[in-house]
């Protein structure tokens, strides 16, 4: 009996919509393309898409930039860290999140997660006392939001600048406050593969009215900052457009008309994607050596991949687990894998970040944690295939 197999592409998104199409469009025939080349009746693309993505996300100010790695990197600059600085981040991530600290010159301070994917709290709060570090990166990888009262709790205690990099929580919350309002800035995603698409680009916001003048003059603004949207009052830029480095990362108009065509779609796309992923946790959950992360009440989660740990495999069984599925069309990724392949890599494996740590529960945790991506171009049907490929996958292996 031939065995089911799953034809669609998991890197397969939906289409721009028609209006943001016609619009790049538009803009690519006046050849208008840079934020500030406006002639005067010009609307202007990237100020109407910082000012409503400001208003959607509820933050005083929003910075359109290139790239979701450059806004952390344009975060971390702004809120002061220097060379040398100790950064605290968790080690479940992906590389442009440490490759951020980095490039600002900052040490990574990597700490250890829990079972759940969250960043250990009680491991940060070590950390934070011991290394003295001013700051802490939080990455709420694959959507996985941590105990927000508990982290903000520790750096008010430890008197730590959170900022947080929401490129896979665009929507998600935590008690009903959105991801992005809990530190002193935020950075998002709108690459390919994020809740919002126009191919690279990345969003910050921020309610601090200083930290938004230096991030806009810092990305680039020479003195036409005025021709931003949601930012703050002049005064705030007076003692700050000649002493901010341009370190030039804006988004072009092309760009943002893409992305003002899909955020009207956002809430109702968070709806979808969690209808696929509440389908498939379920169908998971019920997969012999299959454990799915536990969702806590408190945290409204965006579905848009999900992560589950093959424990019912020995590590060198995995590989060939990963194979099996992928011959049926079902693509894993596995975090636990000692070579990086293509997006996916587990923190030992960033060799220029000086004294690794092990950190035992991480690779423990990691060691069976594969990783799948839920685009929606899916739907229900897809779901059940996907589920029980896994599940067949899982039982020849498992015996």
């Amino acid at each position: 009996m031939t065995q089911p197999v799953f034809t669609k592409a998991f890197t397969q998104q939906e289409p721009i919509p028609e209006s943001g199409i016609a619009r790049a469009v538009e803009l690519m025939r006046q050849g208008r393309l840079h934020r500030y080349n406006l002639d005067k009746n010009d609307p202007n693309d990237t100020s109407q898409l910082e000012e409503a993505f400001a208003a959607w996300q509820g933050a005083d100010y929003c910075l359109a930039c290139t790239s979701g790695g450059y806004a952390i990197q344009l975060a971390l600059r702004v809120c002061g860290v220097k060379q040398g600085d100790l950064v605290l981040a968790n080690a479940y991530t992906l590389a442009p999140v440490p490759g951020a600290i980095h490039a600002v010159g900052g040490v990574p301070v990597l700490v250890d997660i829990d079972d759940n994917y969250h960043i250990d709290l009680d491991d940060l709060e070590s950390k934070a006392a011991s290394s003295q570090a001013k700051f802490l990166l939080l990455s709420h990888m694959r959507g996985h939001i941590a105990d927000m009262d508990r982290v903000t709790e520790i750096c008010q205690k430890y008197r730590v600048c959170l900022i947080e990099d929401c490129a896979h929580t665009m929507g998600a919350k935590w008690r009903g406050k959105r991801s992005g309002n809990f530190g002193t800035v935020a950075a998002f995603s709108t690459q390919t593969y994020k809740h919002m698409n126009s191919g690279e680009g990345g969003l910050l916001t921020t309610n601090d009215p200083d930290i938004a003048a230096r991030a806009v003059v810092s990305s680039g603004s020479y003195m036409l900052y005025g021709r931003h949207g949601a930012i703050p009052a002049n005064e705030a830029f007076d003692n700050i457009r000649l002493h901010a480095p341009n370190y030039s990362g804006r988004m072009d108009h092309v760009r943002a008309a893409m992305l003002l065509a899909q955020l009207p779609k956002l809430e109702t796309n968070i709806s979808r994607w969690n209808q696929l992923y509440d389908q498939l946790h379920m169908h998971f959950s019920a997969i012999k050596g299959v454990v799915i992360p536990r969702r806590r009440q408190e945290e409204f989660y965006v579905g848009s991949s999900i992560q589950f740990r093959a424990v019912g495999l020995s590590r060198d069984k995995i590989p060939a687990f990963i194979t099996a599925c992928a011959a049926r069309g079902v693509e894993l990724k596995w975090f636990g894998d000692a070579e990086p392949k293509a997006f996916t890599s587990r923190y030992d494996s960033w060799k220029y970040i000086d004294d690794l740590p092990v950190l035992p529960n991480t690779l423990r945790v990691l060691d069976t944690t594969l990783d799948m991506r839920v685009p929606l171009t899916f739907d229900s049907a897809d779901c059940d295939l996907i589920a029980s490929i896994i599940a067949d996958e899982m039982a020849t292996l498992t015996g």
